[in-house]
């Protein structure tokens, strides 16, 4: 595994599917921020749920993502739910 999976949330599938999203560091990752990051994922994974999209932001703020305030957790939600019907 490589610098990706030392993120909170991100492990070996996880980081592969960034890295095939084209998102290689955790500053891309940053950089990119989680939304943008989950939808070049969900364009190659359909499957790719809320869970994700919380560990990517969880990673993105370097919390787990259970930790991850309630107020974000709604807004990623509504993200979620707009772009996954």
């Amino acid at each position: 595994m490589g610098r990706l999976s030392k993120l909170p949330n991100i492990g070996a599938a996880l980081e592969k599917q960034l890295i095939e999203a084209g998102i290689t560091t955790e500053e891309e990752l940053k950089s990119v921020g989680s939304r943008e990051a989950w939808l070049r994922i969900l364009a190659r994974d359909p499957s790719a749920c809320l869970n994700r999209l919380c560990a990517l932001e969880g990673a993105v703020q370097g919390v787990r993502w259970h930790n991850l305030d309630e107020a974000t957790k709604e807004s990623l939600k509504a993200f979620y739910h707009q772009h996954k019907g």
